[in-house]
């Protein structure tokens, strides 16, 4: 099947393969297209420690991947997903994702995309299949300036400074680049839906189709981020989805829908009514339950915590509600057959693949353990006194991961100390940097 795709393409002549480390960054190599039937029958391979990558792109000073083990490699395959065009590089290519084994051929524990597979095998045994579906959200920037900026109209050729929530004003103005996008979404077989102007300055969101593939559902969220970014690029103006670009206005999340199928196709959150079932609830008190800890996973940058702030559309308090945004779950409104969890908390920066192993990792212990949730909460809930809160800040949701017990439950050991490791050396870079230095990194990156 992948040698097919090529040969119903000559035209690509290099190919890229690709794997997401931890901080979701694409890391791979460029191949010339006609050694591309090596790849896909021997793999190919670089050091276990290029997926432990610090934000700048350097090796991690106490990771023992490196020095003390020599920095030996790891074999990466390709994914089921299989090659893809690159629509936003002007020659034609084809990208191929992969992910890490060990030389005996089992899968490394420290790959996000291992991460969430292994989380995918505990519902399989249990009988279970989720269905996830993911909205980003991400701003269109001139970063061309001293000063970031929304770009040009490329309609009118005029800046628009303000929010324009729900406006087909702002959608139509950058009319040619969406249209670019989608175009680009069917070629990559990304199910890209609605799409909508938000309340940022330049800010928009897409939602991604439902999917009873969950690994299938991160993969198209990381493929998405690399397309929006890349094709932005090719429209002269920058995309980020770093979760506070402008301290003034909301910033970006990354909301995750999911539901639960069982083995005959039905949706055990459904009870026929709008509360759900005991399973949902035991699903919302596994998710809240392990929301303190696993926060650095959610909002895994310096930048994250300037979007965890009250009143600005971000969630704060550990809690739940029906219909309410301003919970940091939130059980929508609609038919019964469709009921499902959505997971407020991430930030558009996060990767993907760690951000949906936490969340149904979490479900999942919460429906082992039949725990039940606190009332859901009504009204406000910033206004809400006594709430359990998320960790207001970067080394406080680094020391939570640390010393937590919940986590390891669904994250393997190797892969949480990985993560630590990263982002504590992330935090003593990003201090030596100024604001706008810290901005420029993020802006690209993430």
């Amino acid at each position: 099947m992948m040698k097919d795709w090529l040969r119903k393409h000559p035209d690509v002549r290099t190919i890229r393969v690709a794997a997401a480390d931890l901080n979701g960054q694409a890391r791979g190599k460029r191949i010339p297209a006609r050694f591309a039937d090596k790849v896909v029958k021997d793999g190919t391979r670089f050091p276990f420690s290029v997926l432990i990558r610090g934000i700048g792109g350097g090796d991690i000073d106490d990771s023992p991947l490196v020095f003390e083990q020599g920095d030996q490699d790891g074999l990466l395959k390709p994914t089921e997903r299989g090659f893809m065009p690159m629509p936003w590089l002007e020659a034609p290519t084809a990208l191929l994702p992969i992910w890490m084994f060990r030389e005996n051929g089992s899968p490394y524990e420290g790959d996000p995309r291992h991460a969430l597979r292994a989380v995918l095998e505990k519902f399989k045994a249990r009988g279970l299949t989720p269905v996830c579906a993911i909205e980003l959200e991400f701003f269109l920037i001139d970063d061309s300036g001293k000063t970031m900026q929304v770009p040009a109209s490329p309609r009118s050729g005029k800046r628009r400074k303000a929010a324009e929530t729900l406006s087909i004003r702002a959608l139509d103005a950058f009319d040619t680049f969406f249209t670019d996008l989608y175009d680009a979404c069917e070629a990559m077989d990304i199910p890209a839906d609605t799409s909508t102007s938000e309340t940022g300055l330049g800010q928009f969101e897409v939602n991604l189709m439902h999917c009873d593939d969950a690994l299938r559902a991160a993969d198209d969220a990381w493929l998405f981020k690399m397309l929006v970014k890349g094709l932005a690029r090719r429209h002269g103006f920058a995309a980020s989805f770093m979760a506070k670009p402008y301290p003034e206005y909301s910033g970006s999340g990354l909301h995750t829908h999911f539901s639960l199928l069982d083995s005959e196709g039905r949706n055990v959150f459904d009870s026929g009514g709008p509360k759900g079932t005991a399973t949902l609830r035991h699903a919302v008190a596994g998710c809240l339950n392990a929301m303190h800890d696993s926060t650095l996973i959610f909002a895994p940058h310096q930048n994250s915590y300037e979007r965890l702030v009250p009143g600005k559309h971000a969630p704060t308090a550990i809690s739940w509600g029906y219909e309410n945004r301003t919970s940091a779950i939130r059980i929508p409104a609609g038919s019964p057959s469709a009921r499902r969890i959505e997971h407020r908390v991430a930030g558009g920066d996060v990767n993907p693949y760690l951000m949906l192993a936490a969340i149904l990792g979490a479900a999942l212990t919460g429906i082992e353990d039949q725990e039940e949730p606190a009332s859901p909460i009504n009204g406000n809930a910033y206004a809400v006194e006594g709430l359990p809160q998320i960790p207001a800040n970067w080394e406080s949701a680094i020391d939570a991961l640390e010393g937590s017990s919940i986590v390891p439950r669904f994250l393997h050991p190797e892969l949480i100390k990985n993560l630590i490791s990263t982002k504590r050396q992330e935090l003593h870079y990003i201090e030596e940097l100024s604001d706008s230095e810290r901005i420029e990194l993020y802006l690209d990156t993430v």
